[in-house]
C-alpha cells in the first residue's frame, strides 16, 4: 500500500516513504481519519541521521507483518523532528514526564483529539533485555483502546492538564548582574573535567556555548580560570576522536568522558557553534591550533554539507557501508585498522600514522579499528610535513569509501548558526570565500525561506520550501546570521532583514506580559501546549537566541523596544544560570554581553581594511561592529562620522558614552580589550 509520504520535503519522511506501512504526515486530515475510523494514532517521531531511528525502521516497519498490525489498528503518523521541532518538544516532554527519560525514536500513542495516553522510545522486534517487543506493545495498546476505551481518554486527559499546569520559572524580567554570571562560573568550575576537559561524565557532548559564556566571561572580567578551561577544553576536543583528524568537522558526541569514541554523525549546528567557539578562541589567544580547528571546520561544512542552492545541508549519517560485510555500521568511514594504514601508507609511514594517531592493534573502537585522535603535540618541521603526506593520503583512501548519508534538508535556524560562524571566519582569517559562503547562504533564506511578509518557512529541500512555519529558534539563529553579515560585508540590507525577523520575534513569540518567550508563533498551529523551553542544548534555544539577536540589533539601531524585550527575556538566564550553567550557556553569553554594554563599533573606511579587522577582533562580550566609506548610509552607527584628518577613523561607543575617535588599530584593540 503506497504511503503519503513521497512529495514530503524531508529526507527523513522520504526514507520513508516505500514502506508498508500506510504513514501520514502530521495534518489535520490525519487525526480526523482516525476519528472516522475509530483508531487510535501512532506517532513515531525520529530523524534523518538518528541510528536508533534507521534500526527501528529496518526491524519493523519495513517488516510487513508488523506493518499490516500497524495499519489495521492505528493511523500512523511519521514527524521529521527537525522539520516540526514543537510537535517533538510538547510529546517529548509528555515522554520525559511519564517515564523519566525520553530520545529517538519516539513512539507515542494518542486519542483522535492528539491527546498523548501511552509512551515510547525504541521497540525491538522481539522482547529484548527487559523491553516488551513492538508487536506486543501495538496488541497491548490496541486492547486497552479496544476493552478499557474510558480508562485511557481519562488518562490522556489528566496527561493533558498535568503537562497545562507545569509552570516555567521566568525569573523576574531583570537581566543577571556580576554575581549571578560569578555563580554561574562556579558552578561549571565544579562541573569542570580537570583531567579531560568539559562538564561531566559520559557521554560528552561539545559544550560550545558554555567556551564562548567562558570566554566573554574572561574577556570582560580577565579571570584567567575561565580561559583555561575554554582553552583546555577545545584543545581536547580537537585532539580527541569526537573531531576528524582527517577532514575537518566535529561528531555529535562521545560515548566516553575522554573525548575518544564519538557518536558519528556529524551535525551543521555543532559544526557551525563550534567553529565560531574556536575563532573566538584564537581571537583570544592566538592558538594555531583553534586557528587551524576553526578553519577545518569552516571547510568541512562548505566541502561536505553545502548544498547547490548555496545552503547547508542538516547532517551526515552515522552509518555507512562497510566494504568488508557489505552491512551498513556505525563509523564504518572513519576508522582504521593498523592493516588498513599499512596497506594506504606502507610500513614506515603506517608505523608513524599509528603513532601520531593513537592507533593500536587491540583497537579503540570495535572489531579491532581505531578513531583517529591527535593525542600529542605536533613534532619537527620534518615530521610535520610527512605527517601532512600522511593525512593527505587517508584522506583521498578514505574518499573511496562508501560515504555516509546526507541529510539535505536546509533548516533555517541552522543555516543562521553556520552564516554567522562563516561570515565571522572569512573576516579574522582573510578567507573571502568564506565570507561568500556565508551570503550565498544568506541570499537562499532570503529569496526561498522568507515570503512577502518576512515570515520564515523553517526548511526547504532542493530549492523546494516546505510547509512548516519556522519557530522561534529560526527567526532567532538567521536574525544573529544577518547580523554577522551586516557587521562584515558592510551592506545594510543584512541589518534591515534581521530587522524584520526580530519585529516578528516582538510580534509573535513575546509575552508582554510577563516578557517570556514562547516557541511557536502565536498564529502557529495549535497543539496540545505552547512550547517553551529556554534552556540551551544541542543549540541555542529560541528564548537565549532571540535575547541575543534583540541585544545586538538594539546596539546597531539604537531600537528601545528590542533591548527591553532582550533584557526581559535575560531574567530566566538570572533564575537558571546559577543553578545550571551547563544548560543556559548561550544566556549566559548574552548576559555578558549585556553587562558590558554591549559596545557599538562604526568604522569609517574600508570594509574588511586594517580598523574594520581590528574591529572585529576585539574581545569585548558582543561588541557589534559597522564600516562602511565616507558618507555610507548603509548602517545607523555609521550616520554623522566622518574621517578624522582625512584618514580611516573608529568610534566606539558604551552605554550612550562614546570615546574621542582613532585613526590608529592599536589603539582601538586596546579601547576593545
Amino acid at each position: 500500500m503506497p504511503n503519503r509520504l513521497a512529495q514530503e520535503t524531508s529526507p527523513y519522511l522520504l526514507q520513508h516513504a516505500d514502506n508498508p506501512v500506510d504513514w501520514w504526515p502530521w495534518s489535520a486530515e490525519a487525526f480526523q481519519e482516525a476519528r472516522e475510523r475509530g483508531v487510535p494514532v501512532l506517532l513515531s517521531v525520529g530523524y534523518s541521521s538518528c541510528h536508533w531511528c534507521h534500526v527501528m525502521a529496518h526491524e519493523s516497519f519495513e517488516d510487513q507483518a508488523t506493518a499490516a498490525l500497524m495499519n489495521e489498528k492505528f493511523v500512523n503518523i511519521k514527524v521529521d523532528r527537525e522539520e516540526r521541532p514543537d510537535v517533538d518538544a510538547v510529546y517529548m516532554e509528555a515522554v520525559q514526564a511519564a517515564t523519566g527519560q525520553g530520545g529517538w525514536p519516539m513512539t507515542v500513542f494518542l486519542t483522535a483529539d492528539a491527546e498523548p495516553f501511552y509512551f515510547g522510545t525504541y521497540f525491538p522486534p522481539e522482547p529484548r533485555h527487559g523491553m516488551p517487543s513492538f508487536p506486543q506493545v501495538l496488541d497491548g495498546v490496541h486492547r486497552a483502546w479496544t476493552d478499557r476505551r474510558g480508562e485511557v481518554a481519562e488518562v490522556a486527559g489528566k496527561i493533558v492538564r498535568d503537562l497545562g499546569e507545569r509552570q516555567l520559572t521566568h525569573g523576574t524580567g531583570e537581566k543577571p548582574g556580576e554575581d549571578e554570571l560569578a555563580q554561574a562560573l562556579l558552578g561549571l568550575t565544579r562541573d569542570y573535567d580537570a583531567a579531560h576537559g568539559g562538564f561531566g561524565g559520559a557521554p560528552k557532548f561539545p559544550p560550545s556555548m558554555a567556551v564562548e559564556f567562558l570566554l566573554r566571561h574572561y574577556a570582560r572580567t580577565g579571570a584567567e580560570g575561565a580561559l583555561q578551561m575554554a582553552a583546555d577544553t577545545c584543545e581536547r576536543m580537537a585532539r580527541g576522536g569526537i573531531y576528524d583528524q582527517l577532514g575537518g568537522g566535529f561528531a555529535r558526541y562521545s560515548v566516553d568522558r575522554e573525548w575518544v569514541v564519538p557518536h558519528f554523525e556529524k551535525m551543521l549546528y555543532d559544526n557551525a557553534l563550534l567553529c565560531r567557539a574556536y575563532a573566538h578562541l584564537w581571537r583570544a589567544t592566538g592558538s594555531d591550533l583553534a586557528r587551524r580547528v576553526a578553519l577545518e571546520t569552516a571547510d568541512f561544512m562548505v566541502r561536505e554539507l553545502r548544498t547547490n542552492e548555496g545552503g547547508f545541508a542538516s547532517a551526515l549519517d552515522a552509518d555507512s557501508e562497510d566494504p568488508a560485510t557489505g552491512k551498513h555500521v556505525e563509523g564504518a568511514y572513519y576508522v582504521w585498522t593498523p592493516a588498513q594504514l599499512r596497506e594506504v601508507l606502507g610500513e614506515a609511514d603506517a608505523d608513524l600514522a599509528m603513532a601520531c594517531y593513537g592507533v593500536t592493534e587491540e583497537g579503540t573502537f570495535e572489531e579491532g579499528a581505531s578513531v583517529l585522535q591527535l593525542p600529542v603535540a605536533e613534532g619537527p618541521q620534518a615530521e610535520a610535513s610527512r605527517l601532512e603526506s600522511v593525512r593527505e593520503r587517508l584522506l583521498a583512501a578514505r574518499a573511496e569509501r562508501p560515504a555516509p548519508g546526507r541529510d539535505d534538508k536546509i533548516v533555517a535556524a541552522w543555516n543562521g548558526l553556520a552564516i554567522a560562524a562563516l561570515a565571522e571566519a572569512g573576516a579574522y582569517f582573510d578567507r573571502p570565500d568564506l565570507v561568500a559562503a556565508a551570503v550565498g547562504a544568506g541570499d537562499l533564506l532570503v529569496r526561498l525561506h522568507m515570503d512577502a511578509r518576512a515570515r520564515l518557512a523553517r526548511t526547504s529541500k532542493d530549492g523546494r520550501v516546505g510547509a512548516n512555519a519556522g519557530v522561534l529558534e529560526d527567526y532567532a539563529d538567521v536574525a544573529e546570521g544577518f547580523l554577522a553579515l551586516a557587521s562584515v560585508t558592510g551592506e545594510g540590507v543584512w541589518l534591515e532583514f534581521a530587522g524584520f525577523l526580530l519585529d516578528h520575534v516582538l510580534t509573535q513569540f513575546v509575552d508582554e506580559e510577563s516578557g517570556a518567550l514562547y516557541d511557536t508563533a502565536a498564529d502557529a498551529e495549535r497543539l496540545i501546549r505552547r512550547p517553551q523551553d529556554p534552556t540551551d542544548n544541542a543549540a541555542p534555544s529560541g528564548w537565549t537566541a532571540a535575547a541575543g539577536a534583540l541585544l545586538s540589533y538594539a546596539a546597531h539601531t539604537g531600537a528601545s523596544p528590542h533591548r527591553t524585550a532582550a533584557e526581559r527575556a535575560l531574567g530566566v538566564v538570572k533564575a537558571l544560570g546559577p543553578r545550571v550553567p551547563r544548560f543556559i550557556g548561550h544566556g549566559l553569553a548574552v548576559a555578558e554581553a549585556a553587562l558590558d554594554g554591549p559596545r557599538e563599533v562604526a568604522v569609517v573606511g574600508e570594509v574588511l581594511g586594517d580598523l574594520h579587522r581590528t574591529a572585529l577582533l576585539g574581545a569585548a562580550p558582543g561588541a557589534v561592529v559597522a564600516a562602511g566609506p565616507p558618507g555610507s548610509d548603509e548602517l545607523p552607527l555609521l550616520a554623522g562620522r566622518g574621517l578624522v584628518d582625512g584618514r580611516p577613523a573608529a568610534y566606539v561607543c558604551r552605554g550612550f558614552v562614546c570615546d574621542a575617535p582613532t585613526t590608529d588599530a592599536s589603539a582601538l584593540a586596546g579601547m576593545l580589550s
